[in-house]
C-alpha cells in the first residue's frame, strides 16, 4: 500500500476514533463525576484529554512509513 493511501485510511480510522473516544469519555465524565471532587474530576480530564495518544501511536507509525521502492 501505498503512503497517500496510508495516509487517507489513517486519517479517516483517527478522525472516527476521536469522535467515538469523545463520547464515551464525556458519557463516562456526566455519569461518574457528577459527585465528584473537584481534584478527581481534573485527574480525570487530564487523563482523558491525553488518553487518546497512546492508542493512536501505532496508526500514526504506520501511516509515516516509507513506500517500499523509496526504501
Amino acid at each position: 500500500m501505498r503512503r497517500r493511501t496510508r495516509k487517507f485510511f489513517g486519517a479517516v480510522f483517527i478522525l472516527v476514533f476521536v469522535i467515538i473516544y469523545a463520547l464515551v469519555t464525556m458519557a463516562l465524565a456526566q455519569g461518574r463525576l457528577q459527585d465528584a471532587d473537584k481534584i478527581w474530576q481534573n485527574l480525570y480530564y487530564v487523563v482523558a484529554g491525553l488518553g487518546w495518544i497512546l492508542p493512536l501511536m501505532p496508526v500514526i507509525k504506520w501511516m509515516e512509513k516509507p513506500d517500499p521502492e523509496d526504501a
